[in-house]
């Protein structure tokens, strides 16, 4: 169960340090790379054994965690494009209701994993949950491209997150979740050059110091969260003790939330309205639900 706590707060530290950048006015896109050529590093210095990217390319893996690298980077522009023209609201509910995804993927993969009516009733209470936790009143007309660019991230998050189930049930064991969660940094870092590359106003900005400290802290949150997720499948599925994925899948994702409230009320003074409370709570009772199921 530790290392599904240390999930949740590896998550958390994402948004934490993302909202900071906001405050402090820096440019996300360098941050980006650094975070995730720090993501990289780490894992390779973690990896009990010496391994190469060579050796890494051979493994079962590698395809997927190409995959799942190059929606990383692309998710993180959705995030940002979508924040831009819908509102981090909708933005918000889009990504974390995207948790259905790995939930249902996780019970079509392994045939233990069934759903329940504890199961059914979290999954309903997480999605309303969710909604109400995030939900602002919103104001004015919005354009076509903030009903489909949500849509996009709903779907893009729910395929990163079913993809790393996919992966840790037929090929990642304990032993590769380093290399693994290297890997999949290390494409997102080259998918992030590549799209630099094509951004010359934005290499001067790699010179600030802000953007490395911002970087490299945000990588290491980063990576704890891909690979204490991996480590919690391993230990607490099927395949390893006792709890479903699916339950794993929900519990994480109602911990976000719930410490990502929690951080914007006591750090960033983010006070909620009565809505959100009322959806903070459903959260807590999907928890219960989940662990129940």
């Amino acid at each position: 169960m530790h290392f599904l706590i240390f999930c949740i707060l590896s998550s958390t530290g994402i948004f934490i340090v993302f909202k900071s950048i906001d405050r402090f006015e820096l440019p996300p896109l360098p941050i980006i790379v650094v975070n995730y050529l720090t993501a990289t590093l780490l894992g390779l210095f973690i990896q009990a054994s010496p391994l190469n990217v060579r050796s890494m390319v051979r493994m079962e893996w590698f395809p997927v965690s190409m995959v799942i690298g190059i929606l990383f980077i692309v998710m993180f522009f959705l995030v940002a494009y979508s924040s831009k023209k819908a509102g981090i609201s909708i933005t918000t509910v889009a990504s974390k209701m995207s948790v259905i995804f790995p939930i249902s993927f996780a019970m079509f993969l392994d045939p233990d994993d069934k759903m329940t009516l504890f199961k059914a009733g979290a999954i309903l209470c997480t999605l309303t949950g969710v909604a109400l936790t995030v939900y602002k009143p919103r104001t004015g007309k919005i354009d076509a491209a903030a009903v489909y660019i949500p849509l996009l991230l709903f779907a893009g998050m729910g395929i990163v997150d079913s993809l790393v189930k996919l992966a840790q049930h037929r090929f990642v064991d304990d032993s590769q979740a380093a290399p693994f969660s290297s890997m999949l940094f290390l494409n997102a870092f080259i998918s992030g050059l590549l799209v630099v590359a094509f951004l010359p106003r934005i290499h001067r900005q790699f010179l600030r110091p802000g953007i490395w400290g911002w970087g490299i802290l945000l990588g290491a949150v980063n990576f704890g969260s891909i690979f204490f997720l991996v480590r919690a499948l391993n230990h607490l599925s099927p395949a390893g003790q006792s709890t479903d994925s699916s339950v794993i899948f929900g519990i994480n994702n109602i911990g976000i939330v719930a410490l990502s409230v929690l951080a914007g009320l006591l750090i960033f003074r983010e006070y909620l309205k009565p809505v959100n409370w009322i959806g903070i709570l459903l959260s807590a009772v999907a928890l219960l639900l989940f662990m129940l199921g």
